[in-house]
């Protein structure tokens, strides 16, 4: 069979992008809800994809001392504020969030994804329930802080989780909270890891075969490196507790920044923001190849 390339290949491109938007059309107007909900969680997963550029990026930076530290997540949204249009890319990215977090309502909580009720799926949408309310809380600090753009460089991740840390010390029984918060991030941790270690990850896209492998790949490389990110800021978040110290308390930030100054440091960093930028490519591809039911739940 002949390859298409040149202007051949080009035409294909139009007409399968002319027949994409042809077929979108049509399902707005069959089911409008379902449609607009399944648009929403493909908006979600691309701006989970660009926060996770974003921070693997900044940590690459840091390693090779081109910027002055790894971020966590609101770090690199306000790196985006000093971008043109920066305010623009904020509010989309917020709004993407939110769909995200819908989206994980629909999967925690309806099921969307027909994963059933064995102990393993009751476990499984648990751990989707609270990753909905940690981008919907992502989701709600940025509209907090786009009051105005300067806002969002005034407060400091690490001051903000210190003074979360001395609040539930403050309390009874808080430094058992906070380290069970470690535990439970380092647990996410582990899990991250064993879904790259165990694969499958592009089970769920719908593609061509030589693209659904390198997702793939690419998203077991992005799973693995933020295994070992959460691993990091469990433990870091589990000895604060143990310590009764918030000046220990960490974020994925500082769990970066950790990892710069082990042995080995830069280029564990290095690996490990290679591994971030991954996982944001691979959110990309979920955003558009997804096997997304989410119209079937709302539409029942």
């Amino acid at each position: 069979m002949a390859s298409r390339s040149g202007p051949v290949m080009v035409a294909a491109s139009e007409h399968e992008a002319e027949t994409a938007v042809r077929q979108t059309l049509r399902w707005l107007r069959a089911a409008p809800l379902g449609a607009l909900t399944q648009l929403a969680c493909r908006f979600g997963y691309a701006a989970r994809g660009f926060v996770y550029l974003s921070i693997g990026a900044i940590a690459l930076f840091a390693a090779l001392e081109l910027a002055p530290e790894a971020e966590g997540s609101m770090g690199a949204l306000r790196a985006w504020a000093q971008w043109p249009l920066g305010f623009v890319l904020l509010w989309v990215t917020g709004l993407g969030l939110y769909g995200f977090a819908g989206w994980r309502l629909l999967q925690s909580v309806f099921d969307a994804d027909r994963q059933g009720t064995a102990m393993k799926a009751i476990l499984t949408r648990l751990g989707q329930a609270i990753s909905g309310a940690v981008y919907g809380g992502l989701g709600y600090s940025v509209f907090g802080a786009l009051d105005t753009l300067e806002d969002l460089a005034e407060p400091e991740d690490q001051a903000a989780e210190q003074a979360a840390a001395e609040q539930a010390l403050a309390m009874p029984g808080g430094e058992w909270a906070i380290a069970a918060v470690g535990v439970f991030v380092c647990a996410a941790g582990v899990a991250n890891i064993v879904k790259a270690v165990r694969g499958n990850l592009d089970e769920r896209l719908v593609c061509q075969d030589r693209l659904s492998e390198a997702a793939g790949l690419i998203g077991r490389i992005g799973y693995g490196a933020r295994g070992v990110a959460f691993l990091t800021a469990g433990t870091m978040l589990a000895r604060a507790g143990l310590h009764a110290s918030a000046e220990e308390a960490a974020g994925l930030g500082d769990a970066l920044q950790a990892l710069e100054r082990a042995p080995l440091g830069s280029p564990l960093l290095v690996l490990v923001a290679l591994g971030l930028v991954a996982f944001g490519l691979f959110a990309l591809l979920e955003a558009r190849y997804r096997i997304i039911p989410a119209s079937e739940v709302v539409e029942d």
